[in-house]
């Protein structure tokens, strides 16, 4: 389970150092097996302005900058087709060491024109693959400053083991919920009120077998836009190695690890009729979001529409109704799904996934209602739109329980007398 510091304060407030809140997490049983300081590859690298950008008098497709990097300019040779006059880029100067090929920047005469430093691209500071130009940062970037403190790589990554006794944990919530119990803060309010309809669903659910799936919520979303995610989401998701896809995709991830709440997304314009929650039927085969077809069998919980298969229940949604670019309206799915089935699904069909990690060791019942609503809340936050009236099938577990207490009972089993006004 992964975070960064920032992430887990923004559910704990706390003024505790990093160093008491890793010593607190291991006493209450979740051993940091790792910190990751993402800052120390990229120390050197700052904000630079770019003066000027000349072709160079020896080579088509170079070009002679003058560079700003906030102690003098400085002349650099690029060869990436973005670099222009007036732009902002991140700078590196003579002596810091690249983090693609782990060699120091050395000055150097490159056709016959000197170069003292580098603009870098996102593939050479090993933040990326994008090799096409130069970072480009925002106007407003404070020339000289650090290149890793702008954009929050200065954020620490904690690798935090959690046992398979302590699911609740699997989210930042969670773990951010325990230190507060423990004294390291307050644990921060989180908005689930309900988002009011504005129109009926016009996609049904339907449970066919509730042992397999006792609770299904869905909400239908029109008249929205997908596109790519805000900065700081696509950062977090980086920062734990997952890879922003698009805001609708990266949301459902973000919430799988920030409030431990798996969801799915369906297009909505791709599904036909309503959705039900059923057994698959012999021979019937679904093309998995990983690129792989995959034969079902009558063991596995699927969720069909009125053409076939569309997702596995609490394992791996399909390619036919996923979300693209040209996405307008979805459906978003709010689940139960049993464990057991979940993972011998997950076996059978040897599919490793984060939803399926989650709902086969059990994820809170009573969160399902509110996870839509916090999952609701973020895409018309982000991507627009006005979402219908909830629609429900099944119930949840009656998990809550009342038992009569004796003190004198307790009293006997513990050998500790204590006053029934202070046992409560």
């Amino acid at each position: 389970m992964k975070t960064t510091l920032s992430w887990l304060k923004s559910h704990l407030v706390t003024e505790a150092p990093l160093s008491a809140l890793v010593d607190r997490l291991t006493m209450l049983g979740h051993e940091v097996e790792s910190m990751e300081d993402r800052a120390a590859s990229l120390k050197g690298f700052v904000v630079a302005r770019v003066v000027s950008a000349e072709p160079h008098p020896n080579a088509d497709r170079l070009r002679v900058c003058r560079v700003d990097a906030g102690k003098g300019e400085v002349q650099v040779v690029c060869g990436a087709p973005n670099a222009r006059t007036g732009m902002k880029g991140v700078f590196g100067p003579v002596g810091v060491t690249i983090p693609k090929t782990g060699t120091p920047l050395q000055e150097s005469t490159i056709r016959g024109v000197a170069s003292r430093g580098m603009l870098m691209s996102a593939a050479e500071l090993a933040l990326g693959e994008d090799h096409s130009g130069i970072i480009e940062l925002p106007a407003d970037a404070p020339v000289g400053a650090s290149y890793a403190s702008l954009v929050g790589l200065d954020d620490p990554v904690l690798d935090i083991k959690v046992t398979p006794n302590r699911a609740d944990c699997l989210g930042v919530r969670g773990i951010a919920r325990d230190l507060a119990a423990a004294g390291m803060g307050r644990l921060s309010p989180l908005d689930t009120t309900p988002i009011e309809g504005r129109f009926r669903s016009p996609i049904a659910i339907h449970i066919e077998d509730r042992k397999a799936c006792p609770l299904f919520l869905g909400r239908h979303i029109r008249g929205l836009k997908n596109g790519p995610s805000p900065h700081w989401l696509r950062e977090r998701l980086e920062a734990i190695g997952l890879r922003p896809i698009s805001a609708l995709v990266d949301i459902t991830n973000f919430l799988t690890f920030d409030v431990n709440r798996p969801l799915h997304v369906f297009d909505a314009g791709k599904v036909t009729g309503d959705l039900t929650v059923r057994f698959a039927r012999r021979g019937e085969k679904l093309l998995a979001l990983n690129g792989r077809e995959y034969e079902l069998d009558p063991e596995i919980t699927a969720i069909a529409d009125d053409v076939g298969v569309q997702s596995l229940g609490g394992v791996i949604g399909g390619e036919p109704t996923s979300c693209t670019e040209t996405t307008t309206e979805v459906f978003v799915e709010a689940a139960l799904f049993d464990p057991i089935r979940t993972a011998a699904t997950g076996r059978r069909l040897e599919i490793i996934s984060d939803a399926r990690y989650r709902f086969e060791r059990g994820v809170d019942p009573a969160f399902v209602g509110p996870g839509l609503e916090v999952a609701t809340r973020l895409i018309l936050e982000l991507c627009g739109g006005e979402a219908s009236e909830v629609v429900v099938a099944g119930a949840a577990p009656d998990w809550q329980r009342e038992y009569l207490l004796h003190p004198e009972r307790l009293a006997g089993l513990g050998g500790l007398h204590v006053p029934p006004a202070e046992s409560r």
